[in-house]
């Protein structure tokens, strides 16, 4: 598994929306971690298409969490952007012609569960 630089911004963004009451501009939120605008346009886009964000136009406008910040794990966020956090192909794809005589297969379920449930006991309220 490897969490491209993509999951690793989607995270730090939530986790300062996390830390806003209302609707947040991305200028005021993007700078403080380093993150290019036009690429935190996109992944809130993403985030947004997924429902975990709400945007909203206009002079008041900008992102904000659909949930409370206890009500999202790090799992969650991290598979909406990345679509999988498996760490084999054959798991990604769901389509191994081996997987019913393969040997490593449960070594592989066996990551992925441990990776899921441990990315799943953190939540946003957590990070703040």
């Amino acid at each position: 598994m490897i969490v491209s630089t993509r999951g690793e911004y989607a995270l730090r963004l939530m986790v300062q929306l996390a830390g806003k009451a209302d609707y947040t501009a991305l200028k005021e939120i993007a700078p403080a971690d380093h993150i290019p605008h036009k690429y935190a346009e996109n992944i809130m886009t993403a985030l947004v298409k997924c429902g975990l964000v709400e945007g909203s136009r206009g002079k008041n406008g900008g992102y904000r969490l659909n949930r409370a910040p206890e009500d999202y794990s790090v799992a969650e966020i991290l598979e909406a952007i990345e679509n999988s956090l498996s760490a084999t192909s054959c798991l990604r794809s769901g389509e191994c012609p081996h997987a019913d005589t393969c040997p490593t297969l449960p070594i592989w379920r066996g990551l992925d569960a441990t990776v899921h449930d441990y990315l799943s006991r953190y939540t946003l309220k957590d990070l703040l």
